[in-house]
Parts: C-alpha cells; sequence; structure tokens
C-alpha cells in the first residue's frame, strides 16, 4: 500500500473511527472525543483505514478498538498500529495491558497476550464500560505484561 500514515486521531476524526469500528462489527457506543487522546489512525490518503486505542488506568490499561478496514488488511497495519499503540502504553507507565474479543484472539496470542479468567482481572478494568456493559460476556479476556 502507498501513502499510509499514522496520526494520532483527533476530534474531528471521530464520526470516521466509530464508522470503521462499525464496518468491523466492533463496539463504539461508548466512544467519545475524550478518548481519542489515546489513539492512533492509519490513513491511507486521507481515508483512515485503521485505528487502536488505548483506556490507560493507571499503571494498567485496555487495548480498545483495533481496526483495520477489510479492504486495506494483509499489509501488516494491525501490527504497525499494535506497535504504535504499545510503545504509546509503555510510554504512560502501563505495566499490563488487557484487552476483550470476540474474534482475533489467535491473532493477539501470536503478539504475546495470553487469556486470563475474568475473576483476575484488575478491578479498574472491570468498571469500564467495554468490560462492565459493552463486550459480550463471552469476550476473550487476553492480557500482556509490558514490563516486569
Amino acid at each position: 500500500m502507498e501513502d499510509i500514515s499514522f496520526t494520532p486521531a483527533s476530534a474531528d476524526d471521530l464520526p470516521a473511527i466509530k464508522a470503521l469500528l462499525e464496518r468491523c462489527d466492533l463496539p463504539s457506543e461508548d466512544l467519545g472525543p475524550g478518548h481519542l487522546e489515546h489513539f492512533v489512525t492509519c490513513r491511507s490518503g486521507e481515508e483512515i483505514v485503521g485505528t487502536v486505542g488505548l483506556e490507560p488506568l493507571g499503571d494498567v490499561g485496555l487495548l480498545r478498538s483495533l481496526a483495520v478496514a477489510p479492504g486495506s488488511r494483509g499489509h501488516r497495519l494491525g501490527l504497525a498500529l499494535w506497535a504504535r499503540a504499545r510503545e504509546k502504553a509503555t510510554r504512560l507507565g502501563v505495566r499490563k495491558l488487557y484487552l476483550l474479543t470476540t474474534t482475533a484472539d489467535r491473532l493477539f496470542a501470536r503478539w504475546g497476550f495470553k487469556r486470563v479468567p475474568r475473576d483476575e482481572v484488575a478491578d479498574v478494568v472491570q468498571s469500564t464500560s467495554q468490560y462492565s456493559a459493552i463486550c459480550p460476556t463471552t469476550a476473550v479476556v487476553m492480557a500482556i505484561a509490558l514490563s516486569d
């Protein structure tokens, strides 16, 4: 793919990010402008073709909304987005990162995430809307340690 760039998300990107998440069957109903401070977009020209977000919660965090448009898959954009999210989480002092997925557990396992029982998830993560209300209880919970 040509003309690919990665940029911090802005409030103006919210409608396009929500539309991308919906196309990828990912929840977006709780996503507001305040979340975008910790989102990265991947653009092909001016079009947002990928995104990833963090919800930092002290020394833990929630990886949310890693999405690549169906027509842009197969170019390792998801991996590039994950690398940027991981670097940002580390910079923010996040030592353990959680995620919920209904479809991509094998992908995240390749990147080092491990399944964790729901009762072992940090309370601050359990209190997020993603965890407590939006993602189904059948979603796989995974975590990765970012530092020793």
